[in-house]
């Protein structure tokens, strides 16, 4: 046999997703290519490793043997990556943050100088809707995980980073002229909402409830892009973070409508579990937040000013 290291993390990535779709996406690859490095591997044994039924790709109980066999295989690697780094020094090992979706915004602002002193350092950034980003930490499966609401459930502890306002938007096709719209202007108003689970979905919907408004409903989409997109196009509002839409916003493709009892301010926190003993990775990227955050804040995102409200 003659498999690659290459090819045993594309298996491995491939039973983890049961798709060479999103395992290509994952990878930057191509599927052609993804699907190429499958079938060689899969040419150096004579079991099937996956198999096709109705058009969906599912992996064989031979395959997922040769799955957690991979998996190993490649922790052993970069343990040994790891450890020549650590003994000459550098700081070194993979750093694992859930963000919720929003927060993709934010977050590498706070991760870029560190990843660039520590070259050692492997970041794993996963980007999914707020309920996913819980069960991520639930299951004690990143250091970090980035929420704007934190979870009650979890016993954390949390590292406040900067706030999380959200504004009533619509594109520039009907002029409110800094007027402050009215309850019964709701009514004649397409809303545009995040699916469930969303944090920005739970906060409109505990704005619209709070306030009695009545909207129209209703177009729903799964990322914050499609629903920045779907305004700008004209198909409804939507309340939206002010941090994913500053281009928009100063482009004039989008306008904030101003609105009694917005915009809401939540804050966004880097959470982690009070029982997890933090690697010294995590432990190094704590102490870089510490230090650091206020001047990201000011370098990054000092335009935020201009909008923000107390």
């Amino acid at each position: 046999m003659n498999y690659t290291l290459h090819q045993l993390n594309i298996f491995l990535r491939i039973s983890n997703n049961q798709s060479i779709t999103r395992t290509a996406e994952e990878l930057f690859l191509t599927q052609p290519a993804v699907s190429i490095q499958l079938k060689n591997f899969q040419n150096q044994f004579s079991i099937p490793l996956t198999e096709v039924v109705g058009r969906k790709l599912y992996v064989t109980e031979f395959g997922m043997e040769i799955a957690e066999a991979a998996q190993k295989i490649i922790h052993e690697v970069d343990a040994i990556n790891y450890k020549t780094l650590a003994f000459k020094g550098e700081l070194s090992g993979k750093l694992k943050i859930s963000v919720a979706s929003t927060g993709k915004y934010v977050m590498p602002y706070f991760l870029s100088e560190f990843i660039k002193e520590h070259k050692g350092v492997e970041l794993i950034m996963d980007v999914t809707n707020k309920s996913k980003v819980v069960r991520s930490m639930e299951r004690n499966e990143v250091d970090f995980a980035l929420v704007s609401v934190l979870p009650r459930k979890l016993n954390i502890h949390h590292v406040e980073l900067m706030k999380n306002q959200l504004f009533l938007v619509g594109n520039n096709e009907r002029k409110f002229e800094g007027k402050t719209i009215k309850k019964e202007d709701f009514e004649n108003l397409s809303f545009i909402y995040r699916e469930d689970g969303s944090a920005t979905r739970d906060a409109m919907e505990t704005f619209i409830t709070k306030h009695h408004h009545p909207v129209r409903k209703k177009i729903e989409l799964t990322s914050n892009e499609a629903v920045k997109q779907a305004v700008v196009a004209g198909l409804g509002y939507s309340i939206m973070p002010l941090i994913g839409i500053k281009n928009e916003i100063q482009n004039k493709d989008l306008q904030i409508i101003t609105t009694k009892g917005l915009p809401m301010s939540t804050q966004w926190c880097l959470i982690w579990l009070k029982a997890k003993k933090l690697s010294p990775t995590a432990e190094a990227y704590l102490k870089f937040l510490n230090d650091k955050k206020e001047l990201i804040i000011q370098e990054s995102f000092g335009w935020i000013k201009e909008y923000q409200k107390s």
